[in-house]
């Protein structure tokens, strides 16, 4: 046996262990950024305050039962046609990409305010779904 014939036997075992081991980092990585944190959720959340609260509609909609409902349904709030036509269904998905981009997401629609870190993001979603049932 030569150490040629050796390194040939261990390189798949060891790209095999470093595959499932990558694998399971990012299926880590995945939940703990998913779970999110509702108290931090709820500090961050005094910022959407500027345009949003839990129980009225504002310069944007009501956030109460934002989680699961159809976009652009909130009775009383004026929405662009964009946003009423675009058929989402705010999902925690969902709402993580619009987080990240709104208009990216649904073009013409009237938000503006990005929430660029994946983290924080998260911490918001876990506060409205706890909060704004």
């Amino acid at each position: 046996m030569t150490i040629r014939s050796i390194a040939g036997v261990l390189a798949p075992r060891h790209a095999k262990i470093a595959a499932m081991a990558a694998i399971a980092i990012l299926l880590a990585l995945n939940s703990a950024r998913a779970a999110g944190d509702p108290a931090r959720g709820a500090t961050l959340y005094q910022g959407c305050g500027d345009c949003h609260s839990i129980e009225k509609n504002d310069v944007g909609p009501m956030h109460k039962g934002v989680v699961g409902r159809l976009a652009g349904t909130v009775a009383g709030y004026n929405y662009s046609p964009a946003l009423k036509d675009s058929k989402i269904v705010w999902t925690e998905a969902n709402l993580d990409k619009w987080l990240t981009g709104p208009d990216a997401m649904v073009p013409g629609t009237k938000m503006f305010y990005e929430v660029q870190d994946p983290k924080d993001r998260a911490d918001i979603i876990a506060f409205l779904k706890e909060k704004a049932k």
